[in-house]
């Protein structure tokens, strides 16, 4: 049931709340706030916002900045990393336009909001359920240095491999073989369980959280199907828990996709599936591996956009560090049941037909949530709108480790950007998909791409501590 004004003012009153944060969301997918005296917040702030300048937050030019943030009543939650008991929203940003706002398009909620209704119009469905697998490092100390005379980065974490001489225990995890191992190795258990007490007091149930591969102290939390735009918030609650209660615990966390050298990666699996008025789109017994039509096509759709997507689902030069193989990581262009290697995997345990799904394994969590979940839904429709068939295309499927194949095998293979510049040449070149119905605006997708060219070019143009290793003496 939807929270009322009322709610909120009886909930301040019996919870004693000082203060109302409102949280808005960047281009870049990270949360800014804006904190005011609860004895200031009234009915007009719910109904007309409070007004801010969003000319650092990547979607305005400076004369054009001036912003009204509406609160969204339904994401109200009391923050707990806060001593001053606050109360805490997500909510829209509007142009101010006398008489009337207008909602920013470019504001990720506006466009994941787009796109559901954009789902709801083609007929296809009315809901997209969406899981999004977390998977983070945590570590001990982390520091790093980018001046004129020091380039460098250092962490480290107590079970690493790398301290078997020195941590006194012999508490150590062997490299890369970290996987759901116990105490008294699991060094992180109680962090993470208040990681996930804290998840589901916001709203999100949990599935599980377990530890994953990398022996540095790689961990998982996994929550359960949730619809698209009440995830894309869950994505962003759930990014800013886990930093916070890692912090409360004197660690350090992060979802980078590759910040150990040599280590697994850190992805952001997307489990997808379609309703419509409440029964699945994607169920089919006879269908391969139990998916309808309608799933082969969407599928297809991800699959023809897979470069394009690229660019907003793994947005940093840092994700394709992680997009290798050998780790894990999905590279090749093409779909298979219980197959890690391929960018779909059909999970074989969902065999109930409202649960029958298939996960795309490129997307990692440096992205913005909110354009990557509507994004991969504009994909999608576009596959099922003009039935991209994944088979007849050539895209599998692969019922066998892609790893593994002969040489000559691999390089009939279609596979995925090996950076972010080619993903952005992707994005610039096919893009139709996704300003379909007006859902991405077409001035986002250049402001977007050219704010990603200039970080690649800044970042090629830093000196990397591994090149003086190369090239100092040559």
């Amino acid at each position: 049931m939807s929270k009322t004004a009322r709610d909120i003012m009886k909930l301040i009153e019996e919870q004693q709340i000082r203060m109302v944060d409102f949280k808005i969301v960047d281009i870049n997918g990270q949360f800014r706030h804006v904190t005011i005296p609860a004895e200031h917040f009234n009915e007009e702030t719910m109904e007309n916002g409070i007004g801010f300048d969003a000319s650092n937050y990547g979607y305005a030019v400076v004369e054009k900045s001036d912003m009204v943030y509406i609160p969204d009543l339904d994401t109200a939650m009391i923050d707990p990393f806060c001593a001053v008991p606050t109360l805490s929203m997500i909510g829209n940003a509007m142009i101010i336009d006398y008489p009337h706002n207008r909602p920013l398009r470019q504001y990720p909620r506006n466009i994941v909001l787009a796109a559901e209704q954009y789902l709801r119009d083609s007929g296809i469905a009315d809901t997209m359920m969406i899981l999004p697998e977390f998977e983070f490092y945590l570590f001990d100390e982390v520091g790093w240095q980018v001046e004129h005379n020091a380039i460098g980065v250092h962490l480290d974490t107590a079970g690493a491999h790398w301290n078997s001489n020195t941590e006194g225990s012999g508490n150590v995890v062997p490299f890369q073989s970290n996987y759901h191992v116990a105490k008294p190795f699991d060094r992180s258990y109680e962090c993470r369980s208040e990681m996930c007490m804290e998840i589901e007091k916001a709203g999100i149930p949990v599935k599980y959280h377990h530890p994953e591969v990398g022996g540095a102290g790689q961990f998982e939390i996994e929550p359960l199907l949730c619809q698209m735009s009440t995830m894309a918030d869950g994505a962003m609650n759930v990014k800013y828990i886990i930093r916070n209660v890692a912090r409360k615990y004197g660690l350090s966390a992060t979802l980078m996709p590759k910040p150990v050298y040599g280590e697994a990666g850190s992805g952001m699996h997307v489990h997808m599936l379609l309703l419509k008025d409440g029964e699945p789109v994607f169920s089919d017994d006879e269908g391969y591996s139990h998916l309808s039509r309608t799933a082969h096509y969407f599928m297809g759709g991800l699959l023809k956009h897979i470069n394009a997507l690229c660019a907003i689902t793994n947005p940093s030069t840092n994700s394709f560090k992680r997009l290798v193989p050998g780790f894990e990581a999905p590279v090749t262009v093409g779909y298979a049941t219980s197959n890690r290697s391929a960018v779909i995997r059909i999970p074989a345990y969902a065999k109930s037909p409202k649960l029958r799904r298939f996960e795309i394994r490129n997307p990692d969590a440096t992205c913005n949530p909110y354009f990557c979940f509507a994004a991969l839904l504009m994909a999608g429709i576009d596959g099922v709108k003009n039935r991209i068939d994944p088979h007849e295309n050539g895209w599998g499927p692969y019922d066998c480790n892609l790893f593994h194949l002969p040489e000559e095998e691999k390089a009939k293979l279609q596979h995925l950007p090996t950076s972010l510049e080619q993903a952005l040449d992707a994005l610039e070149q096919d893009h139709d998909f996704l300003t379909a119905g007006g859902v991405f605006p077409e001035e986002l997708l250049r402001n977007f791409i050219a704010r990603k060219r200039r970080e690649c070019l800044e970042l090629s143009q830093i000196p990397h501590p591994a090149e003086f290793e190369k090239y100092y003496n040559l």
